[in-house]
């Protein structure tokens, strides 16, 4: 069983590079081995004694590394599907007017600004995405932050794999969804094959940042370039404190063989480790996916690894239409960039306040977002507000509100104060309602209801 040259095949004829190629065949060998990718709890041990970068940022560093020579990748290649949205959720607003692509922008017109040198801004859009991408950059166009070859890498597609035959998976009704991504860890093999990679290095720009444009918290502070460019390490990880929030994200560990740094997730952890993976305790550090690299060094890493990364294979098991859920089940591959970090020797992490994660993944991420408990400045940056000492506040949202349309009439309440919120059922917060500690507000009924102005503090409300 397993036919790669049909795979090959198709992606030659759909345009798709060597690199890509390559990479997707070491992940379908692993497939065909019955690689799990599983990390046990036995075979690691977790980290201590990070460097911060509070410690780092009142330390001296002479040696800086100009921003001339820094580039910012934000990875742009999805959709908002997941929250009722139909283009790039990069397109989402988080404040009147401004939405997350304005954010970046922002940051890297402050940083030209502030270093009188052209930081570059690369975004890795996907063929979903890059249209209304590009056109909302045309806003920029005197900024010359527009045309496609000056700040867009393609990020490539695979097949599903027929998950009874292993071939390529087949849709004639629409061939479209014969195609996935091949998860964030394609920035390494879409920098190769795009060309990327050597036009940086070539314009000499050594140090990339990378996130997710979807994290409004990151954004390329020049305190930790200096720092990356000081220790001459290949590769940089923020990690911050793991909260209740984050037990089932990402964690740091160290493999006890060879002791280098690795990204444990949760689809690489065995069921009946699952409650040590959770233990934020003991793994107290989540990936933040903020990722600093050298670029010379990632391509001496390429070479040695004969032009693939040898990162974990990460396997799902979907449907090959997504809304129907009797189409017949495909397995799709993906990578995760953070688990790069085990590929170089000598790789390294720093602590991070929560302020450099503001991810939005769901609507309540937003509503938070879009509230007082977070700060957006004039350059771009968005932070939890200093009062709230690095700790988000807990956002519950009924059933209603799930989708973007849901919250726009919900009301925004102040929330600066606030720990936890849950909201059950339809609800309009009236003006001036203030809440703190921890909130519960409950309306039974199919009728919306207003909370009237007001400050509400460690209580449950029924409407």
């Amino acid at each position: 069983m397993g036919n790669f040259a049909a795979f090959e095949s198709k992606m030659i004829v759909a345009g798709m590079g060597d690199a890509v190629i390559r990479a997707f065949k070491r992940n379908y060998e692993a497939l065909l081995r019955h690689e799990t990718g599983m990390i046990p709890e036995d075979s690691i041990a977790p980290v201590e004694g990070l460097p911060s970068l509070e410690k780092i940022s009142a330390a001296e560093i002479k040696n800086a590394a100009p921003l001339s020579q820094a580039v910012m990748i934000k990875l742009n290649g999805g959709l908002g599907t997941g929250m009722g949205l139909q283009g790039p959720k990069s397109l989402l607003s988080v404040r009147q007017d401004v939405n997350f692509l304005d954010l970046m922008v922002r940051q890297i017109l402050d940083l030209r600004k502030t270093s009188g040198s052209q930081t570059r801004l690369l975004l890795m859009n996907s063929f979903s995405t890059s249209h209304e991408t590009l056109a909302h950059l045309d806003h920029y166009r005197s900024e010359g932050l527009s045309e496609a070859t000056e700040v867009e890498l393609m990020q490539n597609r695979i097949p599903k794999i027929d998950a009874l035959t292993l071939a390529p998976a087949t849709w004639p009704a629409h061939p479209e969804l014969e195609w996935c991504p091949p998860g964030h860890g394609d920035i390494y093999p879409a920098l190769v094959g795009s060309g990327w990679l050597d036009r940086l290095l070539e314009e000499g720009v050594r140090y990339a940042f990378l996130s997710n444009s979807d994290n409004l918290g990151a954004m390329l502070d020049p305190s930790i370039l200096r720092y990356f460019a000081h220790l001459g390490a290949p590769f940089l990880m923020e990690v911050t404190r793991r909260t209740a929030a984050d037990r089932k994200g990402g964690h740091l560990a160290v493999r006890k063989e060879g002791g280098r740094l690795l990204l444990r997730e949760v689809a690489q952890c065995p069921d009946q480790d699952l409650d040590s993976f959770q233990d934020i305790e003991r793994h107290c550090y989540f990936n933040t996916n903020n990722l600093w690299i050298r670029l010379d060094l990632l391509k001496e890493q390429l070479l040695a690894d004969h032009g693939v990364l040898p990162l974990p294979m990460i396997r799902n098991t979907k449907t090959v239409d997504p809304r129907d859920k009797t189409s017949p089940k495909v397995v799709q591959l993906e990578t995760a960039m953070g688990a790069a970090i085990e590929c170089f020797q000598g790789a390294q992490a720093i602590e991070v306040p929560r302020s450099r994660f503001a991810p939005v993944k769901t609507t309540a991420d937003l509503f938070a977002l879009r509230s007082d408990a977070y700060e957006i400045l004039e350059n771009g940056q968005v932070r939890l507000a200093p009062s709230r000492k690095g700790i988000p506040p807990v956002i519950t949202l009924s059933e209603g509100c799930k989708m973007v349309d849901g919250i726009e009439n919900l009301g925004m309440p102040s929330l600066i104060e606030c720990r936890s919120l849950m909201i059950e059922g339809p609800l309009h917060f009236e003006l001036g309602v203030i809440l703190r500690g921890d909130v519960r507000i409950k309306n039974p009924s199919v009728t919306r209801m207003t909370l009237p102005a007001g400050i509400y503090e460690d209580q449950s409300i029924a409407l």
